[in-house]
C-alpha cells in the first residue's frame, strides 16, 4: 500500500527557490527557515526534499479546493462581498498546537494527518482557474496549508489567474524571505499574515521565529502588496495587555492603515487547556489596537457579538462605511474612488470599480454566505 509520502513525492517538480551546493546539498529559500537539505533528506516542511542534488517541490495537485467568501480569509479591504477560489496543498513549516487545518498542514509530520491523502487530487493550474471563473470568483488564494512552501505551484497558478483577470492572494503564517516575495512578483496582490505573538519564545514553541514574521509584514507592505494581519487571541498565551499593545504598535510603526483582525481561539488539535476566547476578550483586544493608533481593527469569527468591530468605520469622521455580520455585507458606501462619502478621506484597500458590484445581504443570509465545494 502506498504511503502518503510516496504519493506526494510522485507529484513534484524541480523547484526554483533554491541554491545547489557543491557537496550535493541544497539551500531552500521558500521560507524563513532557509533549510540546508542534504541528499535524500527533507526540509522542515517535510514536502520539499533533495533528490540527486535537486530540490523537489509539490506540484500538480490540491489537497483542498473550494470557493470561499473573501471575508473568510479574512480580507475586509479586498473586494468586499466577493468570492475567493481557494486551493491548498499539504504541509507546513510550523507545527502550531492549535492549528485548525492540522489535517492538511501537519502531513508527513503527524501520522494522524495521513487521512489528508484521501483529499488529494491531481489537477492543473488551468483547471483551478477555470473553476474560479466558472464559480464567479474575483480572487484566487493559496491557503489551508502554508502557501510559502508550495510557492512554485502557487506562482504557476497565479500566472494563469492574472491572465484571467483574477486577483491573487496568500493566506500565510508570514515566515517568508525576500527571495520568495520577489519570486511571486506583481501577481501577488494581497497577503493575510498571522502575527501569532510578540514573544519569540512563543514563536519557537510553534516552530518559527518572530523576527521573520515582523520582517515579512514590513517587506510585503513596502512592495505594495495589500496586507491584512490576524492575531488569534489565545488566553494565557498571547492575550496580555502588554503583548497586544506591542503587536498593535508594531503595525502602527509600519502603517496605521494595516487592518488588524483579532480572532477567537477555539480548542482544537493538541491545545486543549486554555479556555475558548470570549467576545469580551476580542472587544478588549480591539480596543487596545485602536488605543495604539490603528485605524482599522476588526474582531472576527463571532458574528453579531462584537458590536461595530465587524464594520469598517472612517477613522476621520466616524462614518460607517461597511456594515458586516459574519461574511455578509449589509451596507457598503465607499465611493467608486475609494473614499469616504462624507469627508472624502481615502480608505486604503482594493475596492471594486463600482460600488454597485458589491453583493449585499441581510442578517438572514448569515448561514447561506458560506464556502462552496468545487465539484
Amino acid at each position: 500500500m502506498a504511503t502518503l509520502a510516496s504519493v506526494l513525492d510522485a507529484m513534484t517538480e524541480e523547484g526554483e527557490l533554491y541554491e545547489a551546493l557543491p557537496d550535493g546539498s541544497v539551500r531552500c529559500f521558500a521560507c524563513g527557515h532557509r533549510c540546508l537539505i542534504r541528499e535524500g533528506r527533507r526540509g522542515i516542511c517535510k514536502v520539499r526534499f533533495n533528490e540527486g542534488g535537486k530540490l523537489h517541490v509539490p506540484w500538480g495537485y490540491v489537497g483542498a479546493l473550494q470557493s470561499d467568501p473573501t471575508e473568510k480569509k479574512p480580507f475586509y479591504h479586498l473586494l468586499p462581498g466577493s468570492d475567493t477560489l481557494t486551493f491548498g496543498m499539504l504541509g507546513c513549516d510550523f507545527h502550531c498546537e492549535y492549528c485548525q487545518n492540522w489535517v492538511s498542514s501537519q502531513a508527513l509530520r503527524d501520522p494522524a494527518s495521513d487521512q489528508s491523502g484521501d483529499y488529494v487530487r491531481k489537477t492543473s493550474a488551468k483547471e483551478i482557474v477555470d473553476f474560479g471563473v466558472g464559480m464567479g470568483a474575483r480572487v484566487v488564494a493559496s491557503s489551508y496549508n502554508e502557501p510559502l512552501i508550495t510557492a512554485e505551484w502557487a506562482a504557476h497558478v497565479f500566472e494563469q489567474a492574472a491572465q484571467a483577470g483574477l486577483l491573487c492572494a496568500f493566506v500565510s503564517n508570514g515566515n517568508a524571505t525576500p527571495e520568495v516575495l520577489d519570486y511571486l512578483g506583481d501577481n501577488l496582490a494581497a497577503m493575510k499574515i498571522d502575527l501569532k505573538s510578540m514573544q519569540d519564545a512563543n514563536y519557537r514553541r510553534l516552530g518559527g521565529v518572530l523576527r521573520n514574521v515582523l520582517d515579512t509584514i514590513e517587506l510585503a507592505h513596502e512592495r505594495g502588496i495589500w496586507v491584512e494581519v490576524v492575531t488569534l487571541i489565545v488566553p494565557g498565551f498571547n492575550d496580555s495587555t502588554e503583548e497586544l499593545m506591542d503587536a498593535a504598535r508594531f503595525l502602527v510603526s509600519i502603517s496605521a492603515d494595516i487592518p488588524w483582525h483579532v480572532t477567537a481561539f477555539h480548542k482544537n488539535y493538541r491545545m486543549q487547556e486554555p479556555d475558548n476566547t470570549s467576545a469580551e476578550m476580542l472587544i478588549r483586544a480591539a480596543e487596545i489596537g485602536q488605543e495604539a493608533g490603528l485605524n482599522y481593527v476588526y474582531a472576527g469569527n463571532m458574528p453579531g457579538r462584537v458590536g461595530d468591530y465587524e464594520d469598517t468605520i472612517c477613522p476621520h469622521c466616524g462614518e460607517q462605511l461597511i456594515e458586516r455580520i459574519g461574511y455578509v455585507i449589509i451596507k457598503y458606501s465607499i465611493s467608486d474612488e475609494g473614499r469616504c462619502p462624507s469627508c472624502e478621506r481615502a480608505i486604503p484597500g482594493i475596492w471594486p470599480e463600482h460600488k454597485d458590484e458589491v453583493r449585499l445581504g441581510t442578517e438572514h443570509d448569515l448561514f447561506f454566505r458560506k464556502p462552496r465545494s468545487v465539484r
